[in-house]
């Protein structure tokens, strides 16, 4: 197997292109084309099949995109120590889900790193990108949220994904609207309240095994005929404390959440839906101290609000 292919399907793979990945490496696209032939030939493998999509990579492409990725990293490190450049650091990464505990506890965390050289890579999404990232090893640990009755769902593809597991905190959602909304002068919110206001919501849930259509009518009901879908947590803050006719469902904020936006949380008297945030990794992996540092840190912060 020649390295440097592997290297060029590794971009391939980044890019989703023969043409991006060509202009990348600075290669020709038909030399690029003929040497990932080279290569699936050698391995007597498809990585890739063409789609109207670009470069997509096969199920054995992707268990072979998995190792190469790691072989590369290798080579990397290997090459810095020998060119006197390296330097050695720890990596803490994770995927998240939106969450003000685990936001906190992130922050605490971060606190407690020492001195010595890091690199941290914090990132918040949805369950489907979480689960994507840690099988591959770009992220090493993962918080995947959904809800309790997909326990089974999650916990069957967890094991068909070789990925250890384990239960961070389960709650019930709560409601949260600017302290000049009219719901937060009412006594108890009931789902036929909310039906006159914009809810703000993520567009991205996700359910193993179900389809997109299913999973936005259990997660998203048409009982609300306005809704504003946001990706990032600043902007959805922002509108709730704008908007008085906004609301959104979160796990318990922080006081100090919601004193930075001038927010109120209620529960819904008509709500009995659990949630589960679960911590996940390779099975593969040994968490490291500054993992278990982490893990320790969002705990203590769950304990404080859920």
């Amino acid at each position: 197997m020649n390295v440097l292919h592997m290297k060029y399907a590794l971009e391939v793979a980044r890019s989703g292109s023969i043409n991006k990945a060509a202009e990348t490496l600075l290669i020709a696209q038909p030399n690029l084309s003929r040497a990932i032939k080279e290569l699936e030939g050698s391995l007597g493998i498809t990585i890739f099949e063409r789609t109207t999509r670009g470069m997509t990579p096969t199920p054995e492409g992707e268990a072979f995109l998995n190792y190469a990725a790691n072989i590369q990293k290798q080579i990397d490190e290997v090459e810095n120590i020998y060119k006197g450049s390296f330097v050695q650091k720890q990596r803490f990464s994770v995927c998240v889900p939106r969450a003000t505990y685990i936001s906190e506890g992130f922050a605490n965390f971060t606190q407690k790193i020492g001195s010595d050289p890091v690199e941290i890579f914090y990132r918040e999404t949805n369950a489907s990108n979480t689960i994507k990232n840690v099988l591959s090893s770009e992220y090493k640990l993962g918080i995947v949220r959904y809800a309790s009755h997909f326990d089974k769902y999650f916990k069957s593809m967890f094991t068909d994904k070789g990925l250890e597991y384990e239960l961070i905190s389960e709650f019930r959602f709560m409601l949260v609207m600017s302290r000049r909304s009219p719901l937060a002068e009412l006594d108890e919110i009931h789902f036929t309240d909310l039906e006159k206001y914009i809810e703000i919501a993520h567009a991205d849930p996700y359910v193993p095994f179900m389809s997109m259509a299913e999973v936005r009518r259990e997660e998203l009901p048409d009982n609300i005929r306005r809704r504003i879908f946001v990706f990032e947590r600043g902007s959805q803050f922002d509108l709730l404390t704008d908007n008085e006719e906004t609301f959104m469902w979160v796990s318990p904020l922080t006081d100090k959440m919601l004193e930075r936006y001038d927010l109120v949380e209620k529960p819904c008297a008509d709500n009995d839906k659990l949630y589960r945030d679960v911590l996940i990794h390779r099975n593969d992996h040994n968490l490291s101290k500054l993992e278990k540092l982490f893990i320790t840190e969002v705990c203590m912060s769950k304990r404080k609000y859920l």
